[in-house]
């Protein structure tokens, strides 16, 4: 098993990112788990553990194409980008879900975008990816060019091939079904959960 899935798998678990049972997700569906990466949050040591496994996927990404910025949408993706932006030196932006008319108004927070940027998207997990075209769309109006998004769990839902459809190249940490496998493999969850888990996946 990659050390990078094991090292994603074991802070999601002992952050109870990941939580089993029955979850009404986003869609308004039932899912027998639920992943909230706002859990990082009480455990530094395994947001650091997260986000260094991230900065270096992003490094690897880097080796072949340049990147000039980091960005995510609120909130979930907004918790983790400026940690990495840390570890990889870049700046980074939030895109809001709703344009901000005080102060400074827009919808992009941060750093200034410029045409030409080349930008690589974070957040949290990938479902069906259309949060993801929605966040990057006030940044492609400016003219910045993304081509790459990251996150960190792939619920395996579709979300990744309908992305990649429309242009983006998708980089997951894990997926959710290497995420079970490892932690019932480690003894932290039971057969029976990783099964209800992966059968869900197929349906």
């Amino acid at each position: 098993m990659n050390s990078a899935i094991e090292k994603v798998a074991t802070a999601l678990y002992d952050t109870e990112c990941i939580k089993f049972g029955s979850f009404k997700i986003k869609s308004g569906a039932l899912s027998p788990y639920y992943i909230d990466m706002a859990r990082l949050l009480s455990k530094p040591k395994e947001l650091c553990t997260i986000t260094k496994v991230a900065a270096e996927k992003i490094c690897q990404i880097m080796d072949t194409e340049p990147l000039t910025k980091l960005a995510s949408i609120e909130l979930k993706g907004a918790l983790l980008v400026p940690n990495i932006a840390c570890k990889v030196d870049l700046p980074c932006v939030i895109v809001r879900k709703e344009e901000k008319a005080y102060g400074t108004t827009g919808r992009i927070a941060g750093a200034n975008i410029t045409k030409g940027d080349k930008i690589l998207f974070v957040d949290d997990v990938v479902s069906e990816g259309l949060s993801k075209i929605e966040g990057i769309k006030p940044l492609k109006e400016i003219g910045a060019e993304v081509n790459h998004i990251l996150v960190i769990v792939d619920r395996e839902q579709g979300g990744k091939e309908t992305l990649e459809k429309s242009g983006y190249t998708v980089h997951a940490l894990a997926k959710v079904s290497e995420v079970v496998t490892t932690l019932q493999k480690n003894g932290k969850i039971s057969a029976e959960q990783t099964k209800t888990v992966l059968d869900y996946i197929k349906k």
